[in-house]
């Protein structure tokens, strides 16, 4: 980008010209930015905002402290007061001097404000420091009222972060430099072309505002991404099984069984060959077996939990014995996937079935005690208005998840998008794995509700039982031997909470690791690579802090640790198998055609 040393500089004439001619065609957008959002699709207004109790509870908590303790707060707002004062007089000295010119001290760094006019350029540096100046009043404000509970505290802390980031001036054109400098670079047309972009996002999403992360045109699923060889084996109304090629002339004899999470699709783990976990399973000698969740519709209004289990998890169980001709297999969950893996587990030993040999969990929660990030998401408030929302619509929507998730990294997942998009009139890139992240699924509202309420808000897993498929089942009686896999910065699963839940499993051998990174690409991380190493200690007697104080760094992926702790599960070597048999036709190249389908709000 060319750097214009003075935005409030003068314009040519003939580029003013061009400027004008660009802004009048935001005339004709408008019309189409008005058709859309009169025409826009509605849900739950209680899943717009929290409660006004939150902050009604925050501010007669803060008042009354007010009145109590008057000199702590009085402090606060004599400081923010003294600040802003300071800051102002500062800069009224500038200007009275004739020197237009910013602080020697610019101020605290933040990536947002990466732009170098936001320090040598005195209007921007003075509207910069005084967003600093109210949003750390507003954290001191927050976190001096301690006379509510932890659990209304955290929200008012999320919901207090979350205004600050909106109102942050890197999200308005009149106050964004960079905007400013390409609209005049542009002659306009970044303007134009990011009120195309909003349009555009707003037509897809029926006027939902649902910001596109990455440039759609450029994936095809089955195409350039998810394209590791193998056949659908097997389909009923809530999955497709996909059994995968073969790349070895034998492979172990007893076969796994990977069930991904139905709140995104499968192909995380098969992006691309580089980084493609189901490749490197497949080449380390194993049959694989990969569920592909349906994506559910209104019809889906009454499928449960029960139905996850019962048409899911057991019924792909018995299908893969029978083509492998096996009485046991080795089970992968993911996320919610490994929530249910662990009732699944629970339930067979109820019935004293031996069907899995092993289990293996990747940033798998199972006893929600602690809510952690979704606490603001997880009360009362906020579910009763899920609940209400599928009670009409029969389904949880796709972009309400991901918005709630985006909201977790708004920053990231929403503000920095719509700048670049909106406001610098960029097309999105093309990453693919932006583009899995918009590729959103539904969730059908009975399963929606049991999930949040019964799992999330109740922890009946890890209390007096969750009932489920006729039985009590709880988190004790998940007994094979297991390996948890959680990620350390992971802001879904968080480790301590996955690690919590597998100590309180029954099984005899359990191994947990903890991979640097994320919820995704601390899973997603190829040897080949060497980008993320991961934490281990055999010793689970204590806490998580305890833990972790007594691990061991391990430089590199965790695949080939989890290879060899699989290896010896997995059973002798047998003649590689091609997918299916004469029970189980090829009903279609893999991906299949589940993971094809779109979600429609």
């Amino acid at each position: 980008m060319t750097t214009v040393p003075d935005v409030g500089g003068p314009v040519p004439g003939e580029h003013l010209d061009r400027l004008t001619e660009n802004l009048s065609k935001v005339e004709a957008l408008s019309k189409r930015l008005i058709d859309v959002m009169t025409h826009k699709t509605s849900h739950n207004p209680g899943l717009n905002t929290p409660d006004h109790g939150v902050f009604t509870k925050a501010a007669a908590a803060y008042w009354a402290q007010a009145v109590q303790n008057p000199a702590k707060v009085l402090e606060h707002q004599i400081e923010y007061w003294g600040k802003s004062v300071k800051h102002f007089a500062e800069a009224q000295q500038a200007l009275a001097s004739g020197k237009l010119v910013a602080p020697a001290d610019p101020g605290p760094r933040d990536r947002r404000f990466a732009n170098p006019l936001w320090d040598t350029h005195p209007y921007f540096n003075f509207i910069k420091q005084q967003y600093q100046i109210n949003a750390e009043a507003i954290e001191q404000a927050v976190a001096s009222v301690d006379t509510i509970d932890e659990i209304e505290k955290r929200r008012l802390k999320y919901f207090a972060r979350q205004i600050v980031d909106l109102m942050s001036p890197t999200n308005y054109l009149a106050t964004n430099p960079d905007a400013l400098e390409r609209a005049l670079e542009t002659e306009g047309q970044s303007l134009v072309d990011g009120l195309e972009n909003l349009i555009a996002d707003l037509e897809a999403n029926q006027g939902e505002l649902v910001v596109r992360l990455a440039d759609e045109s450029a994936f095809q699923v089955g195409g350039n991404i998810a394209t590791s060889p193998g056949e659908v084996v097997y389909r009923n109304r809530m999955m497709e099984i996909v059994q995968y090629s073969p790349t070895t002339e034998t492979v172990h004899e007893i076969p796994i069984v990977l069930f991904p999470p139905w709140i995104n699709k499968f192909y995380i783990l098969d992006l691309k060959p580089q980084n493609s976990l189901i490749k490197w399973i497949v080449e380390q000698g194993y049959t694989l077996f990969v569920v592909s969740w349906v994506n559910p519709d209104e019809s889906y209004a009454d499928v449960g939990m029960e139905d996850y289990i019962e048409d899911g998890f057991l019924t792909a169980l018995r299908e893969v014995k029978a083509i492998c001709k096996t009485e046991q297999v080795n089970a992968v969950g993911y996320c919610i996937a490994g929530t249910t893996l662990a009732l699944v587990l629970a339930l067979l030993h109820k019935r004293g079935d031996k069907s899995v040999k092993s289990a293996t969990f990747f940033t798998t929660l199972t006893d929600f005690a602690d809510q952690g990030e979704f606490t603001p998401f997880l009360q009362n408030d906020f579910v009763d208005a899920i609940e209400e929302e599928v009670k009409e619509k029969g389904i949880l929507r796709s972009y309400i998840m991901a918005r709630t998730f985006s909201f977790l990294r708004s920053n990231d997942l929403i503000y920095s998008p719509a700048i670049r998009s909106y406001m610098m009139g960029e097309a999105p890139p093309a990453f693919d794995l932006l583009f899995w992240n918009g590729d959103g699924t539904n969730l059908p509202g009975k399963m929606a509700v049991q999930y949040l309420r019964g799992l999330c808000q109740r922890n009946e897993f890890c209390s007096d039982g969750f009932e489920l498929c006729g039985e009590t089942l709880r988190v004790k009686d998940v007994t094979v031997p297991l390996m948890s896999i959680s990620c350390e910065t992971d802001h879904i699963a968080a480790w301590r909470d996955c690690y919590r839940g597998v100590r309180q499993m029954g099984s005899r051998s359990k191994q947990f690791i903890v991979s640097q990174s994320g919820h995704v690409a601390g899973i997603v991380n190829p040897p080949s690579k060497k980008k993320y190493g991961h934490y281990t200690n055999p010793d689970l007697s204590g806490d998580a802090e305890t833990w972790m104080n007594g691990a061991t760094f391990n430089e590199g992926s965790w695949w080939p640790q989890w290879g060899a702790w699989l290896s010896k599960r997995a059973g002798k070597q047998v003649p590689a198998r091609v997918p299916g048999d004469s029970e189980h036709p090829s009903l279609g190249a893999a991906p299949g055609t589940y993971v094809a389908s779109t979600t429609s709000l």
